[in-house]
This record gives structure tokens, C-alpha cells and sequence, in this order.
């Protein structure tokens, strides 16, 4: 007689991986850094090469010699890590910086609490952030876009976050003059103003990078679509209450909003595991950054929303649970 042998779980092996899922991101990112690439050129390439080699070597450096644990550079996120950081920061930042920023963010805000899956916050904004309070004059020269071929010396403008923000304080909607229209910020090409981080430049390129990723399976839409729609409607409720709010599409199209919907609030260990606790995690980042950007102190909230919004996942994760296997539901 054959036995029944009932054995521990998983009982299916899928394709899915750490590294498919990392090195999956890490592609989507290539148009935009191709893109930042063509408008920053050598300073864009040298911080983001800069980012990446300090990343990597602070995650071995740490996980052979303080945890005492085998490397575990191969599986991608720490390029991620480093490529992510490196598109939150200007195209003229100094280089030694940057190499504090990556400490931060791989020191501090991921191997601290144990590495890869136990980090509650998104390592590279960790490390943005810092250096964004640490050195809060170097990270807001924004270089012109068209510097090829230079680094330090470069010239700098005013960037449409900052335009905005200047509406805003003066009560003067005139100065919403100074911005791009819609297809230049869509393409990145801003005339004769700081175009913001290298990530940033171009909301089109990120918007491929999205659509790689749907395609793949490597998240779903409801975080970005939700952060993207909330801060629609709100600046689109500002607009028509006041002029001096800009209209919903600019508010879209510019800063980090793009970049940090698509790939910093997707981050799979800090944000919630249900599909409904990523639209009311969505919707939450949308609000905070709206907030922030309009009566902050910062032009920008996108990063603050997120790391916000990030010690909030647990408790969205406790109070909105999937349905259990085999569970049935109460009529």
C-alpha cells in the first residue's frame, strides 16, 4: 500500500527570484540613465558610477567583516541601491559626498537592520535625505540641462519645483510663466533651468521603465497609479481654488514625483504586501507630497512622503491582511 506523505511548504517552484526581480529594475532603469547620460553627461556618468562601486563595496565591506556573513553583491540590490541614490542627487555633486550618501544608505539604512528584506526603509532615500540635511547647498545646485562635458563648473537654474514653490510665497501666479510646458517636461529638455537630480530629468523615460516593469510582472500598478492620481486630483483641486497652484499634469511632470512613484515606493520589503494596502499606501504618499511641496519647507516631498509612509507599512500591513489560504469568508 503507498503511503500518503504530506510535506512542509512550498509545494510549486516558480522562476521568480531576488535577482530576477533586481537586475529586472535595474533594466528598467536604463532608459533613464541613457537619457540623463545625454543631458548631464560626464556628471551624470561619474555619479552614478560613484554611487554604484561605493554601494557594492560598503555592502560586501560590511557583510564580510562586520556581519560575518557570506557577500551577497551578486543578487543585485546593491547596484539598485546605488544606481537609485545616484539618479536623487545633482549631476555636480562632489564625489566625496556621494560617498557618504552611500555609506548612509547602505550602513544605515539597510545592513543596520540586517540586510536585504529586513530594512523598513527605502536604503538609497535614506541616504538621500541625509545628505540632503547634511549638505543642503551642494544638493540643491541643479546643473542645466546641455553641461555635457563638464562637472564641477557648471552653470545652475532655478528648477520648475522651485518656481512653483516661489508662486506660492509670493502669491503671485505670474511666475508660473517661467515653466516648461507639458512636452518639455515630459522629455526633460528644460530651457535655461535646472532640470533637478539625474533621475528626474525625464518623466518619458521613467514612464517606459514602468511599462517594462508591468510587462514583466515585477510590481503592479496600484502604488504608482495611486500616488500618480491623488496628486492629480489634489493640485488639480488647488488649481481651481487658487491660481497660484500649478495645474495637476506640470505638478506630475515634475521633481521626483515620477521617479519615486515608479521605483522608490514600490520597493517590495517597505511597502505593503496587499493590493489594497498599496492603494491606500499610494494615496497616503500622494497627499503627504502635495502637502510638503506646496506649504514645506523643501520644493520637493516626494522623498519625505515615501520614508513616511514607509513606517507606516507595517500597520497597514497588520490591519489590512490577504484572505487565508482555504479560509472561507463569513456571509
Amino acid at each position: 500500500m503507498s503511503k500518503f506523505i504530506v510535506s512542509l511548504s512550498p509545494h510549486a517552484h516558480g522562476s521568480d527570484s531576488v535577482e530576477r526581480n533586481m537586475y529586472g529594475v535595474i533594466i528598467a532603469l536604463v532608459p533613464t540613465l541613457v537619457v540623463s547620460f545625454l543631458y548631464f553627461g560626464i556628471g551624470s556618468a561619474l555619479v552614478c558610477a560613484v554611487s554604484v562601486a561605493a554601494c557594492v563595496f560598503f555592502e560586501w565591506a560590511i557583510t564580510k567583516y562586520l556581519l560575518k556573513r557570506p557577500t551577497s553583491i551578486s543578487d543585485g540590490s546593491a547596484i539598485l541601491t546605488g544606481l537609485l541614490l545616484g539618479f536623487n542627487l545633482p549631476s555636480n555633486l562632489p564625489l566625496w559626498i556621494i560617498v557618504i550618501g552611500a555609506l548612509v544608505a547602505i550602513g544605515i539604512g539597510k545592513m543596520t537592520f540586517g540586510g536585504l528584506g529586513c530594512n523598513p526603509f527605502n536604503p538609497a532615500l535614506v541616504g538621500r535625505c541625509f545628505l540632503l540635511v547634511s549638505f543642503p547647498a551642494q544638493m540643491t545646485s541643479w546643473p542645466v540641462v546641455g553641461e555635457l562635458g563638464k562637472y564641477a563648473d557648471v552653470t545652475t537654474g532655478a528648477t520648475p519645483l522651485s518656481i512653483m514653490k516661489t508662486a506660492i510665497k509670493t502669491g503671485d501666479a505670474s511666475c508660473l510663466d517661467q515653466l516648461p510646458d507639458s512636452l518639455h517636461l515630459l522629455l526633460g529638455n528644460v530651457p535655461n533651468g535646472g532640470a533637478g537630480t539625474i533621475g528626474e530629468v525625464c518623466a518619458l523615460a521613467l514612464l517606459i521603465g514602468l511599462a517594462y516593469m508591468l510587462w514583466k510582472k515585477i510590481i503592479t500598478w496600484h502604488i504608482p497609479v495611486s500616488i500618480i492620481a491623488t496628486v492629480f486630483i489634489f493640485c488639480g483641486l488647488l488649481h481651481l481654488a487658487s491660481p497660484v497652484y500649478v495645474d495637476p499634469v506640470s505638478a506630475i511632470l515634475s521633481g521626483g514625483l515620477m521617479l519615486g512613484a515608479i521605483f522608490m515606493a514600490t520597493d517590495y520589503v517597505t511597502s505593503p504586501m496587499t493590493h489594497k494596502g498599496q492603494l491606500i499606501y499610494g494615496v497616503c504618499i500622494g497627499l503627504l507630497t502635495v502637502v510638503i511641496r506646496n506649504w514645506g519647507s523643501y520644493p520637493e516631498g516626494m522623498s519625505f512622503a515615501i520614508l513616511i509612509m514607509n513606517a507606516f507599512t507595517p500597520l497597514i500591513n497588520t490591519y489590512v491582511k490577504p484572505k487565508r489560504f482555504g479560509e472561507v469568508q463569513e456571509k
